[in-house]
């Protein structure tokens, strides 16, 4: 088996639609494979990904000015700007009222992603986005047509509160829109690392004007997010704790259960199947010195490569199983996302310009 069950922590260490969508093109070289990963060029801090059921497509955000979204050929691994505002992108739905115009390409900063499927081959993607300004922004994806690419129009947008900045984003079947804020006013990075409560769990639904804060969900570093398969509640990744902290939608002032992530810092988390998957960097890296340090009271920028690690998490038993890990390697830092397809394992990253593909065993854990 591919999963493989993590014991300790110490396991891993130990063992350590456009009409006309712009290709991107890098020099051969640029790109060159690394003893583990291939890579896709061009992807500009893609810190979250989304694959678009049953296609060879994956949604890569930007996280960085104008890096926007790309769509990716997982057959020919080659990457698209595919959000480019031509006058077929664009349809505005009264839903999304607070946005009058979409967001403009040249400034449009892609973080956090969530697609969820409305029909056969028909879903909504929801980008939180920081170009411009603090909103999820609402697109409608189109991929029936299974000899071209899928299409996306602009719907609007749903603004962030005032001086509030978004990280990740769920929504759930009615509409209902959640959003984490890694560190709300007057709290800071370094805040969370000493576990601190930083952040929040926000929630829009469809008839509401604006997003609330939901009581209860204030941990250190409200990170990565979820919806539960029934709708019954969210699943938000503490980043201070390593913990994945799981709520009821009606009643979030107590969590249902936290679970600890095993030697490794979880950024977003997904479903694959009917598990929740997560990646991120190891926690004690001997190459940078050990655990993340606050150095003059200001916790680093995690620059130095790190090791990272992929593992699955079944909700009904809070057990973690391991499916992939690797040392640090020169090319590939920040790992913050996962997506399985086939035997590939895609992962995106905070920090590097590209995405990486490794292919995994069909026997065995790597």
């Amino acid at each position: 088996m591919r999963r493989l069950s993590i014991l300790t922590g110490a396991a891993i260490l130990a063992l350590t639609g456009c009409a006309t969508p712009l290709s991107i093109q890098r020099p051969a070289d640029a790109c060159a494979p690394t003893a583990q990963f291939d890579f896709v060029c061009g992807a500009n801090k893609p810190e979250d990904l989304a694959h678009i059921p049953d296609t060879p497509w994956i949604v890569a955000s930007g996280f960085a000015t104008g890096a926007g979204l790309k769509l990716v050929d997982s057959r020919t691994r080659q990457a698209r700007f595919w959000f480019t505002a031509v006058a077929d992108q664009v349809a505005p739905d009264p839903a999304y009222p607070d946005c009058v115009k979409p967001p403009d390409p040249a400034l449009f900063t892609a973080r956090g992603l969530s697609l969820r499927m409305t029909g056969p081959g028909q879903g909504r993607l929801l980008v939180v986005n920081h170009g411009g300004r603090e909103a999820i922004e609402v697109f409608a994806i189109d991929a029936r047509d299974s000899a071209a690419p899928p299409t996306l129009r602009w719907q609007g947008c749903l603004a962030m509160p005032d001086g509030h900045v978004a990280n990740a984003v769920a929504s759930y079947g009615d509409g209902t829109v959640l959003a984490t804020v890694l560190t709300r006013p007057g709290t800071s990075i370094t805040d969370f690392v000493v576990g601190r409560t930083t952040g929040g769990v926000y929630q829009r639904g469809p008839q509401d004007r604006a997003f609330r804060l939901l009581p209860g969900t204030e941990l250190p570093g409200n990170n990565g997010l979820e919806t539960a398969r029934d709708d019954s509640g969210f699943y938000v990744i503490a980043f201070g704790l390593r913990e994945v902290v799981a709520y009821g939608r009606h009643n979030t002032r107590q969590p249902l259960w936290r679970a600890l992530a095993p030697e490794f810092m979880p950024d977003n988390i997904h479903w694959d199947g009917e598990r929740l998957l997560l990646a991120g960097m190891v926690r004690d890296e001997p190459a940078c010195g050990g655990v993340r340090k606050i150095v003059n009271g200001v916790a680093d920028g995690m620059l130095c490569h790190r090791g990272y690690a992929v593992a699955q998490l079944d909700p009904e038993n809070r057990h973690f199983s391991l499916i992939a890990y690797g040392p640090p390697d020169p090319a590939f830092n920040g790992v913050s996302a996962a997506v399985l397809l086939g035997e590939d394992l895609w992962l995106g990253s905070y920090q590097a310009d590209r995405i990486a593909v490794r292919r995994l065993p069909k026997n065995g854990m790597n």
